[in-house]
Order: C-alpha cells, then structure tokens, then sequence
C-alpha cells in the first residue's frame, strides 16, 4: 500500500503535468500593419495569456537599469547586435515572473534559427514547447496602404516611406520563412489570412488554434 505521502507526491505530479500540458504557447508572427498587435490582445483575452514583446522587454530592462538592460545597452549603444542569451535571459526572466499565466504569446521573438533553438530549450526545461507559429498573411499593397495612412496620425518617420516600408516587409517575410520552417518540420506552423475585418482574422486565428489543441 502507498504511503500518504507517497500517495501525495503522486497526485501532486500528475496535476503539475496536467498543468503544464494545457499550457499554450504561440509565436505570433505578422509584417508591420498586419494588425498583428491588434490580435495579440484578443488572443490574450480569450485564452489568458501573456503577451511578451521583445521589444517592450529591452525597453523595461533598458528603462529600470537591470543587469540585463545594462548588457543589452552596451551592446546597443556600440551599434552592435545584443547576443540571444540576453535577449533569452530577459524572456526567461518575464516568464518567471508570470508562473500562474495559462500561457504565452511571444512577438518579436524568434527571429533565427538559433533563437528559436534557445526558446525551444528554455521551453523545454520547465516541460513546456512551442504549440503552434502563427503567420498573418496580408498583401503588400494592403500592407503599404495601411502603413502611409497609419503615418499621418503614427509620426512615425518608417511608416511615411514606401521604399522603407517595402524593405521591413521583405525583412519580415525572410525571417518568418527560416523560423516558420523550422516549426514547420514539426507541424506546428500555420499561415493565417490577415486580409479582412478584425473578428473575422481573429476567428481563423483561433480556429488553428483550437483545432491544434484538440490534438495535444
């Protein structure tokens, strides 16, 4: 006969696997004015998920002078790239800091193979793994539209020029298709039709995802 305590470390194990497999984790991917930030916030909302922007990361850690922000800033301020241990030590950080989330969205991130390597691994040391790519697919025409129209209210100088935009778009869909790819080898990328209103992006988006979980 089991001991209690042998009987509780048992029960306690397989609610703590339970938990972590109902875990969702999303890499959310769109070209600049795909509405990408819009959806992130109603995925957040009907899943309760956290959304992890890498750039809002280095902002924080930059802003409140913490180890890693003073990492990340010497190498910005070289004008040199910041190394993917920080950046995945910042991710890890912001994870830890959020245990009781159901999951996470992370935008920004990855954006090379060996990013996504990293947030593979560090996925994966706490039982966890990427459920699913999500890639907005909108025209470049539609996309330089929204942008040029977007400038006039944004100030942004990058949304005012059409051959910087054109450029971000091509950036864009050359690191979507080297991470896409890889999470493709593990059928756990999709493309997503961005063309159309909100709730109607929004409802293909959680029909991949839904269906993607049935199947966990």
């Amino acid at each position: 006969m089991l001991s209690l305590r042998s009987l509780f470390s048992k029960f306690f194990k397989n609610t703590t696997s339970t938990k972590k497999s109902a875990m969702i984790n999303l890499i959310l991917f769109g070209p600049p004015g795909s509405g990408k930030g819009t959806q992130a916030t109603h995925l957040v909302d009907k899943y309760n998920l956290l959304h992890i922007s890498t750039g809002d990361l280095f902002r924080s850690e930059i802003g409140n002078k913490t180890p890693l922000g003073l990492e990340a800033k010497s190498y910005i301020d070289k004008g040199e790239l910041v190394p993917d241990s920080v950046t995945i030590g910042m991710l890890k950080k912001k994870v830890d800091e959020n245990p009781d989330v159901k999951g996470y969205i992370f935008d920004g991130f990855p954006r090379t193979i060996p990013q996504a390597k990293a947030l593979d691994t560090m996925l994966r040391e706490s039982g966890q793994s990427v459920t699913l790519l999500l890639a907005l697919q909108v025209d470049e025409e539609e996309i330089v539209t929204r942008l040029l129209n977007r400038a006039k209210t944004s100030g942004r100088s990058d949304d005012a020029d059409e051959n910087i935009i054109r450029n971000r778009i091509q950036v864009y869909l050359q690191n979507t298709a080297v991470v896409a790819g890889h999470y493709a080898e593990s059928d756990k990328s999709v493309t997503v039709n961005g063309m159309g209103g909100i709730e109607e992006v929004f409802g293909r988006l959680t029909a991949e995802i839904d269906k993607t979980l049935v199947h966990q």
